[in-house]
């Protein structure tokens, strides 16, 4: 089974019928068997973003607790490849939680990263190999 690895925009995206990909990640969303994985990285941008916006940040947890999400990946235990990745990619600049992702579907051969973020169009896994993408067209 194909494995999916959620960035913060599409989850914000989903949550907010204002944003430009509302109805594309709605879609995706419910084409996708959970569960989806993620970084506390993510989600944590993904939380701010929906509440600094006025949006219930709170379905993000149920989708915690309702295993929709899961959070597999450990920080502390990938230091050094997230920080050699965020050196690497310093001219973009890279962001945490951009890094972290990187680093999950590095681990996950079998995983595509579900993200509107262009930048994930340049970043690659193990230093050359394009990472396979659900983007917007």
């Amino acid at each position: 089974m194909e494995a999916v690895i959620l960035d913060s925009g599409p989850l914000v995206a989903y949550f907010s019928a204002r944003e430009a990909h509302h109805e594309w990640c709605v879609r995706h969303f419910d084409a996708i068997k959970p569960p989806l994985l993620s970084c506390e990285t993510a989600l944590a941008e993904a939380v701010y973003l929906i509440s600094s916006h006025g949006g219930n940040s709170g379905r993000i947890f149920e989708f915690l607790r309702d295993g929709i999400i899961k959070v597999p990946f450990q920080l502390a235990l990938e230091a050094e490849a997230v920080a050699t990745l965020m050196r690497r990619y310093a001219d973009l600049p890279m962001d945490l939680a951009d890094a972290c992702l990187v680093r999950m579907s590095e681990k996950r051969q079998d995983a595509r990263v579900f993200t509107l973020d262009h930048d994930f169009k340049i970043y690659r896994r193990h230093g050359r190999q394009a990472i396979p993408l659900i983007f917007p067209d």
